[in-house]
């Protein structure tokens, strides 16, 4: 395994090295199969390694966006077939996997902590919306790309953010309890705080985008939810293949979004790169210290942190492509995916070396 590791780091190099001459010397389109295979290679070095294996499934998205990049055509249709409509049913599959890793009990823990989870929904719901409204109006983004900063904002906590807060060493039945009720609200909460703050950038259809949801985020949910009640513990297949499956499908999704909106994307690219950096940024902050103002243990403020921080990138693409019918309003949900994957592994891996002894 350390020879296949040091091979396939010696040949990212290379390759990376190559593409750097031919971007220089030749062209920018010239580098970009070489680009592409040397972001794949380092996909793959990155997975091959035990302590920074988290940080996979980024590069993997980094190598699928550069793909859309260099060929839209490809990812954009098949014949006559829009892609894009592929997007709904793609997240049905991923909140469908969701769903299997939930369970009744997850939906009733309300009950035996309803402080941590007020503070923790409470804090998503107003947070980050507020948040995506006031970092597109100072970064001066316009349209939809604007109302995507707030979309992705307006979304519940993401999936991912169980998986953090395990890493952290945080409360992690708190942080399943916090996406499953922050998920279950979405049809309500999500139109609203679009409604409320976007709706000066594109038209918000409330009813539109709660039956959207519904149908999209909801119904897959609670039947996965269903699946596990009735073959719980007889489906070790499904559980291991369903986490592989999901992250593939994001890809996808990311990379269909990412080669429809291109040409926005090189328009505006860095600014809303940075807009999402600070959005994830300040949601990891605020919701930390809100939960420390609110007197939550050190453990339950990780996990609003990062429930806070971490939020559901494709549903948020899929309606806008659904409801706002625009791929530039998905722009800001299939960045924020990546990056806020990066950032929570780094927090993480943070805290997990810092004992919460000695935090208290």
């Amino acid at each position: 395994m350390y020879l296949l590791r040091r091979s396939v780091g010696i040949g990212a190099l290379v390759c990376g090295f190559a593409a750097i001459s031919s971007w220089i010397f030749r062209s920018p389109e010239d580098a970009g199969p070489l680009v592409i295979l040397t972001l794949v290679l380092t996909a793959v070095w990155v997975n091959l390694g035990a302590s920074i294996r988290t940080f996979a499934f980024s590069v993997w998205v980094l190598a699928a966006v550069a793909v859309s990049m260099y060929y839209p055509s490809a990812l954009d249709s098949v014949g006559d077939y829009k892609l894009t409509r592929l997007i709904s049913p793609l997240i049905q599959i991923i909140m469908f996997g969701v769903g299997t890793q939930l369970s009744v009990g997850d939906f009733a823990r309300p009950f035996q902590m309803p402080k941590p989870v007020f503070v923790g929904v409470a804090s998503q719901y107003l947070i980050m919306p507020a948040l995506g409204f006031l970092i597109a109006r100072g970064f001066g983004l316009e349209g939809a790309v604007a109302a995507g900063v707030v979309l992705v904002g307006a979304c519940p906590g993401g999936v991912a953010s169980n998986v953090m807060c395990y890493l952290a060493r945080a409360n992690v039945a708190l942080s399943v309890t916090l996406t499953a009720i922050s998920t279950l609200l979405s049809p309500v909460m999500t139109p609203l705080a679009m409604k409320v703050l976007a709706n000066q950038y594109v038209e918000i259809s409330f009813q539109a985008m709660m039956i959207d949801i519904l149908w999209m985020i909801i119904t897959p949910v609670l039947a996965g939810l269903l699946v596990n009640k009735l073959v719980h513990g007889r489906t070790a297949v499904l559980d291991k293949a369903l986490p592989v499956v999901s992250m593939a499908t994001i890809i996808l999704v990311i990379s269909i979004i990412t080669a429809n909106a291109r040409e926005k994307l090189l328009d505006v690219g860095a600014t809303l790169i940075l807009a999402v950096a600070i959005h994830n940024f300040a949601g990891y902050l605020l919701g930390y210290w809100g939960a420390k103002l609110m007197r939550l243990s050190p453990e339950d403020a990780r996990v609003v942190a990062i429930e806070v921080g971490m939020q559901n990138g494709g549903m948020g693409s899929a309606l806008a492509i659904n409801v706002l019918k625009s791929a530039d309003a998905a722009l800001a949900p299939a960045i924020f995916g990546p990056w806020m994957n990066v950032t929570g592994s780094a927090l993480a891996s943070f805290w997990r070396r810092r004992p919460l002894k000695k935090e208290e």
